[in-house]
């Protein structure tokens, strides 16, 4: 048995999607197992870009069979949209090549609306969410009586039977938040949604039991992480987290298949830190460095367009990511970023109140008053877009790398000095 996972160790946005595409032909399948459509990858394949949110981004090569698993909650129309977008440009994705989970739950307008009431209402607290009901369907997964998944929507009494239980309580919980709003209609949403159902349906299986057997027959699988380590709903920087284990801790509930069966752990990192919406940032830069790191990056998110938080990469935040998903090795991504910036720093531990503090604290307001203690770097003005080995990079660019293995403690089997495939240290 040969089983991958790639998971992202800081606050999501790692460049995830360039190692999957780089790892996908080696495995036979690919497993999307958390999040929504409030995640993305920007991969590039075959000359092209591709902004890929709910489709894996082993959806570009067709040897290979995608999975939407268990824990992935779905926006219908959001994934149609996204799905004929691939298919305009790479041709049809058959129902062989693309599953989706029959135990996945589905986002409804009401989620989304309800999303917006709760964040409107916490005003200058709001956590920063992306506004696409994520949130709120995880919150009706965990609650049950409002529920609704793929199973439901391709059968239509049973999508029909549990609208009319759902909207008219949807409809007063909103509007007791947002007295505005206009109410949903049942039958509506229903002929709506139908319509999604009859193009999903040849996709919909029970793919735990898809992935028990290709565990069985030996296949190769490999686990593609959403988000990050830092915005995990149990272990990430709560409450401003997404709602799903984003961490390698949720391999197993999104999938169904056990971690046992992965040999191979590879944790994802920027050679800097950023974030999206609200929560404490020791290393942020609200200077022109931060602003510099954002535009050469293009630090800007792939499903909202939304500008990335920009700051030194902090190894207290991302050692606790390492150690929580339990990974083998890094891969440091968008080192060419750096080039050209004189003095480098990097966060080797935090001193909150006075003392020097090297363990990630479990509490946001502790996170906040932590001030970075940095450990500097000598900067490098060399091109390294076109290193191809470790030891041809610049000295001052090698140093950096082994600063974040020293202080990570995993060894860096991967760099990449680009965007393009090609543009990747192997080691």
């Amino acid at each position: 048995m040969s089983a991958t996972s790639v998971i992202g160790l800081q606050w999501g946005d790692e460049a995830k999607g360039k190692i999957v595409d780089l790892l996908t032909p080696e495995h036979d399948i690919v497993v999307r197992y958390l999040g929504g459509n409030n995640a993305g990858h920007t991969v590039k394949f075959d000359g092209e870009t591709y902004k890929l949110s709910l489709l894996p981004a082993g959806i570009l090569h067709r040897s290979v069979v995608s999975v939407i698993a268990t824990g992935v909650v779905i926006n219908p129309k959001a994934f149609l949209t996204e799905l004929d977008g691939i298919t305009s440009r790479r041709g049809d994705v058959p129902p062989t090549q693309m599953l989706i989970s029959d135990r996945a739950h589905v986002i409804f307008p009401y989620h989304i609306a309800e999303e917006a009431a709760f964040e409107k209402a916490r005003g200058g607290n709001a956590i920063g969410t992306t506004g696409r009901g994520i949130g709120t369907c995880y919150r009706d997964k965990a609650g049950r009586t409002h529920a609704i998944r793929m199973a439901d929507l391709i059968r239509p009494e049973a999508l029909k039977r549990r609208l009319n239980e759902v909207v008219p309580q949807k409809n007063q919980a909103i509007k007791a938040l947002d007295p505005s709003m206009t109410p949903f209609d049942a039958d509506a949403i229903f002929a709506e949604y139908t319509t999604y159902a009859d193009r999903l349906r040849p996709y919909v299986t029970d793919t735990t039991a898809f992935l028990h057997r290709a565990v069985r027959e030996n296949k190769k699988l490999l686990f593609e992480g959403a988000q990050g380590c830092l915005l995990d709903i149990d272990h990430g920087t709560f409450p401003y987290v997404t709602s799903s284990n984003s961490s390698g801790c949720g391999i197993h509930s999104g999938s169904g298949v056990s971690e046992r069966v992965i040999n191979r752990m590879i944790g994802v990192v920027k050679a800097y830190t950023t974030r999206v919406g609200g929560g404490p940032f020791p290393t942020e830069l609200l200077n022109e460095t931060g602003n510099r790191i954002r535009e050469v990056g293009r630090e800007y998110g792939t499903v909202t367009g939304r500008p990335r938080r920009c700051g030194w990469f902090d190894a207290v935040a991302t050692g606790y990511g390492a150690r929580l998903s339990g990974v083998d090795c890094l891969a440091v991504m968008l080192l060419d970023v750096l080039s050209g910036i004189p003095d480098l720093q990097i966060c080797e531990a935090y001193d909150i109140d006075g003392q020097r503090v090297v363990d990630f604290p479990s509490q946001v307001e502790d996170l906040a008053r932590a001030k970075p203690i940095l450990r500097s770097v000598p900067g490098w003005t060399e091109d390294i877009t076109g290193v191809r080995k470790l030891a041809n990079l610049p000295a001052n660019a090698r140093r950096y790398v082994d600063t974040i293995q020293e202080l990570i403690g995993y060894p860096v089997q991967i760099v990449s000095v680009g965007p393009d495939r090609e543009q990747t240290i192997l080691d």
